[in-house]
């Protein structure tokens, strides 16, 4: 272990030393200052360390002593490169703490010592804050919040409790995780496949999650999975990282057909928005249904053609009404889509979502 850049607790004096080194002897500072030539109150301002030990007196201690000059000068310079770095030290100190200050007033820190971000020291803690935050110093965090505050990329709602830090943090938070992966080349064109795909994980309805990602990430879309935050009802973040689009989801609701409308919700932005759009985000609430404006209206359109086209929900609704589990079921394994989206559909078309229903919507 190299200590070449250890700072000491405190900084030794050579005072302190040469006041060892005659209680050894058992002389008294009179009858020392007499023998140097001295007066008794200087040599006690150095043995208190109020006084540096310069040369002149380093050589009459040695002449006095026996211990050599060049041993008094080392020790004296040592002490005054100490006093130095820990001067240094403490106001880097104080320099961290007011960051540290300026952080609290503006990151949910709590809610990131929780999710395991913030879990060393101070320093390190602000270098992932920047990392996070994408800012090169701590003065960049307040206008990046308050710019933020001022931006209009999630619908809001007037109905939801939602914590407006902890929302921007967990965005952020998903944006880095997202810059961590690297995936395949983005291709548009291959809409069709990724639905097909997604199709039939949905309908199996095993390792869901696991198996999504990796699809996703085979034709270049990001996928992250976080947990939610205090006060931040969030299904789904969608936006561009690098040269690729991302989501992000925090999957609230354990249940495959919230999952699967929530995955390709997302898409929908992908698809329709981002492309020609690439600085926009979309952050997607749950329960602020009845406040959604075009973009959001497009993306669920893309999500429930994609689970259920029109053609085959004119069928549905058509030859296999009054709807029940054994019909849905019938219904979804001829068409290859699991029942549990077919019965949220249908509670969501209808507005009536206590239905009594066998069907397992558990994700899986």
């Amino acid at each position: 272990m190299t200590t070449k850049n250890m700072i000491p607790f405190e900084a030794t004096h050579p005072g302190t030393v040469l006041l060892d080194e005659i209680n050894a002897r058992n002389i008294t500072q009179k009858e020392l200052a007499y023998e140097l030539g001295v007066l008794p109150t200087f040599l006690n301002e150095v043995l208190k360390g109020k006084r540096a030990i310069t040369a002149d007196f380093a050589i009459l201690l040695e002449k006095s002593l026996g211990i050599s000059a060049d041993y008094w000068m080392r020790f004296q310079t040592q002490y005054d490169i100490d006093r130095a770095k820990l001067k240094e030290k403490n106001i880097r100190k104080i320099e961290l703490m007011d960051a540290w200050n300026m952080i609290k007033e503006n990151v949910p820190v709590s809610q990131l010592k929780k999710s395991g971000y913030l879990i060393g020291s101070l320093e390190e803690n602000i270098s992932v804050i920047k990392e996070i935050y994408q800012i090169e110093t701590i003065g960049n965090l307040v206008n990046t919040v308050a710019e933020h505050r001022t931006l209009s990329f999630y619908r809001k709602s007037e109905k939801l409790q939602i914590n407006q830090s902890n929302l921007f943090a967990w965005s952020k938070i998903a944006e880095y995780e997202a810059k961590k992966i690297a995936v395949e080349n983005f291709d548009p064109s291959k809409l069709e496949q990724v639905k097909n795909e997604l199709q039939i994980l949905f309908f199996e309805n095993i390792d869901v999650k696991n198996k999504t990602k990796i699809l996703l990430e085979k034709y270049g879309m990001k996928l992250v999975y976080l947990d939610k935050f205090d006060k931040t009802p969030i299904d789904g973040f969608s936006f561009w990282s690098d040269n690729n689009p991302a989501i992000a989801l925090s999957v609230r609701h354990k249940r495959i057909d919230n999952y699967a409308f929530t995955i390709l919700h997302e898409m929908g932005h992908i698809w329709l928005h981002l492309q020609d759009d690439k600085e926009r985000k979309f952050v997607d609430l749950t329960g602020a249904g009845d406040e959604k404006d075009i973009y959001e209206m497009q993306a669920d359109k893309f999500a429930q053609e994609a689970l259920i086209s029109a053609t085959q929900w004119h069928e549905l609704t058509n030859h296999y009404a009054p709807l029940d589990d054994e019909k849905i079921k019938l219904f979804g394994i001829k068409h290859k889509i699991n029942p549990a989206i077919i019965l949220g559909r249908a509670c969501w078309e209808t507005k009536v979502y206590a239905v009594k229903s066998t069907i397992d919507k558990t994700l899986n």
